[in-house]
This record gives C-alpha cells, structure tokens and sequence, in this order.
C-alpha cells in the first residue's frame, strides 16, 4: 500500500473510492492490521488503498479527528463514507468496505 503525505491526500480522496488507513509506525495493532488490508486490496480493484502516517501528518488526524489507531476511513468522490477504528481480520475488513460500498 501507497503511503501518502498531506499535499498528495486531497488529489488522492478527490475522485473515485478511497480507503485511508491512518497509522503510526510505533503502533502495534496497526503493524497488525497492514498485511490484512494488503491481502483485501486485491479483492477490491475499484478501491484504492493508501495508508497516511498521523505522526507526519499531524494536519490531517486533526481534521478528521483521529483519537486512536489504526483509524480506517473510505472516502468516495472527496465525500467520507465511513469510519472504523482497531484491528479488523480480513472478514472484518471486508464487511466494513461492503458496507460502506452499499452506503
């Protein structure tokens, strides 16, 4: 997964369906969950799955009020589609995304 910075995050949101996971590379669950949304990425080849680093990116957790991580986004046409926070194994990803999807 493509990590992005703040100037790439808006042309990244702006157009078609988004998953943002907002991490950190001291977290532990967040270590945990990259592998499952590298996995479900080849499941969805609509989506496009990046991956924003709260500690430098500081702005943009402010913005979108990130509290605790890992923090998982969708976004679609720069509008959010939903939000989830925690590990998810791969049945929990993939439920989240669905859903979002239907939305």
């Amino acid at each position: 997964m493509k990590i992005i910075n703040a100037a790439e995050f808006e042309e990244t949101i702006k157009n078609g369906v988004t998953l943002v996971d907002f991490f950190a590379d001291w977290c532990g669950p967040c270590k945990m969950l990259a592998p499952v949304l590298e996995e479900v990425s080849a499941l969805y080849p609509d989506v496009e799955f990046v991956k924003v680093n709260i500690d430098d990116n500081m702005d943009l957790a402010e913005r979108y009020g990130i509290m605790s991580i890992p923090t998982v986004y969708m976004f679609k046409d720069n509008e959010v589609l939903a939000k989830t926070g925690g590990y998810q194994d791969q049945n929990g990803v993939k439920k989240f995304i669905d859903d979002a999807l239907k939305a």
